[in-house]
Order: C-alpha cells, then sequence, then structure tokens
C-alpha cells in the first residue's frame, strides 16, 4: 500500500466521522426547543411577569398581542404565562416516566437476556402480558388505582413503558453476550457479574438512549392526554393538557387550544427529530 493510498485512506475516514458528528439544522432547531422548553421548566420567570394563577378580569378573552403573546383566557390569565409555568409540571412529569421505564424495563431485559432459561421465559411472559395491554389504556388502569394527579400519571405512564424498553434491553444484552470480547472475558476467569457489568451492561444501554429520549416525547403526549381527560393535577394547574381540556369548552377563542397545543406538539416532535438523529449517529 502506498504512501498516497494510506493518506487518502486516512482523509476518507476523517471525512466521516465528521459527517457522522454534524448537526443538521433541523436537528439544531429541535435542540434549541428542547433547550427553550427546559428553561422554561426551570426558571419560568425569567420569561414572563405575570401570575399564572391570577388575572385580570377586564382583560378576560383577550386575542394574542404583543401585551398578551398567547391571548389571555376566560379569567383574564395570561395564557402564554400558564403555558411556561406548566412546562415544569410536564417535564418532570416526562422524566419520572422515563426513569421508571429505563430502570425497571433495562433491570428485565438485562437480567433475562444474560442469564437465559428460565428467568428469560419468566420475564418474557411478563412483557408479553404488559405489550398486550395498550399502553395508554395501562396507564388510565394504573393511575385510576393509585389516584388522580400529575405525579401518578407519570408513574403510570412509566409503568406502561417498561416492555418497551425491556424488550429492546433483552435483545442488545442476547446480541452483546455473543460478542468475541465476551467470551475472551469468560475464557480469562472473568466472573458472571463483572462481564455483566463491566462488558454487557455499557455496550447493551447505547440503544437505550435514542429509545429514551424517544420515549421522553412519548411520555408527554400520554401525560397530557391523562390531564385532558381529568387524570391530572386539578385547576388552578396549568399542566399543557389540562389548557387545551379548559380551553375545548371556549372554541370561539381559539388560541386557548391551539397555544398550548402547539408547544406541545413542537416539543414532541423536536424530541422525535433528535431520537432519529442519535439512532444515526450511534
Amino acid at each position: 500500500m502506498t504512501l498516497a493510498s494510506v493518506t487518502s485512506t486516512t482523509h476518507t475516514k476523517a471525512k466521516s466521522r465528521q459527517a457522522a458528528f454534524r448537526i443538521p439544522p433541523t436537528v439544531a432547531l429541535a435542540f434549541a426547543i428542547i433547550a427553550l422548553v427546559i428553561a422554561w421548566s426551570l426558571v419560568p420567570g425569567l420569561f414572563t411577569s405575570h401570575d399564572p394563577a391570577i388575572g385580570v378580569p377586564a382583560h378576560k378573552l383577550l386575542g394574542p398581542g404583543i401585551a398578551h403573546w398567547f391571548g389571555t383566557d376566560q379569567l383574564g390569565r395570561d395564557v402564554y404565562t400558564r403555558v411556561v409555568y406548566g412546562t415544569a409540571s410536564s417535564v418532570r412529569s416526562a422524566l419520572i416516566a422515563v426513569v421508571i421505564g429505563v430502570v425497571a424495563g433495562g433491570f428485565i431485559g438485562l437480567l433475562a437476556g444474560f442469564l437465559g432459561g428460565w428467568v428469560d421465559i419468566l420475564f418474557a411472559r411478563l412483557v408479553d402480558v404488559l405489550l398486550a395491554i395498550p399502553k395508554f389504556l395501562l396507564a388510565v388502569i394504573v393511575v385510576t388505582a393509585i389516584g388522580f394527579d400529575t405525579t401518578n400519571a407519570a408513574i403510570a405512564t412509566g409503568v406502561s413503558a417498561v416492555a418497551v424498553f425491556a424488550r429492546v434491553m433483552r435483545s442488545e444484552v442476547i446480541k452483546t453476550r455473543q460478542a468475541t470480547f465476551v467470551e475472551a472475558s469468560f475464557l480469562q476467569g472473568g466472573s458472571r457479574w463483572h462481564i455483566l457489568w463491566r462488558h454487557v451492561l455499557p455496550n447493551a444501554s447505547r440503544s437505550v438512549l435514542p429509545l429514551a429520549v424517544l420515549q421522553f416525547g412519548d411520555s408527554i403526549l400520554v401525560i397530557a392526554s391523562l390531564a385532558f381527560l381529568g387524570y391530572g393535577d386539578p385547576p388552578p394547574a396549568s399542566d399543557w393538557g389540562l389548557l387545551i381540556s379548559i380551553g375545548k369548552d371556549y372554541l370561539k377563542w381559539p388560541w386557548l387550544v391551539y397555544a398550548p397545543a402547539f408547544i406541545t406538539i413542537a416539543t414532541v416532535l423536536s424530541v422525535n427529530r433528535i431520537s432519529r438523529w442519535l439512532r444515526k449517529t450511534d
């Protein structure tokens, strides 16, 4: 192999790595939207000076404008302010759901895929039962059993996601377990648990990150749907789903619905775009 061919190959690999980590404009926009949503959830007071629970009756049902970007509701409260303050509840609930799904589902899939045998059969049947129940219906059943509020809705959403994470983790563990470096570690005298935590878990969990990001967006939708149906916190809470539910009774003033709905859709689409990009760069 000549020096020129080696140099050409090196440049090609470098360009491939640069292309893999280049962020497309749509992904950059998605990151910007998610950064704004996270900022709303952490420091809402920096983005609005209005009170989300107190309105001015004389200013009720005003259309969007400079003074009120998303208009006002039936009690004279600023809709933009209520959307901003409702972000914290929506984001926190989605994070709770994702953590429950990743931890519980990942643990089940890890043990089932690595141990095999009757452990795999037992957990596989459990996952099949969970997958046989529609995700939203399972969330409704769980939140009905443990009580109506946003945190319980998040727990119910997390429980409904356990089966998905378990199945993905199990398949990745089985694939990793058959890798050459795992067999080499066994031959060198490594214990089962050392190999599990040192080799199998780090490699198998790489596919869980894009799924967790995707599940975050899905959890926002499920929790908003539960809040829309009255399974979340009651008024004067400002969860996005609750805002849409209240706004549907005032369709003559459509901004009460399309303002929180637009933010919800933009957030979910941004999360989905980031998840697809992460899968391609994995």
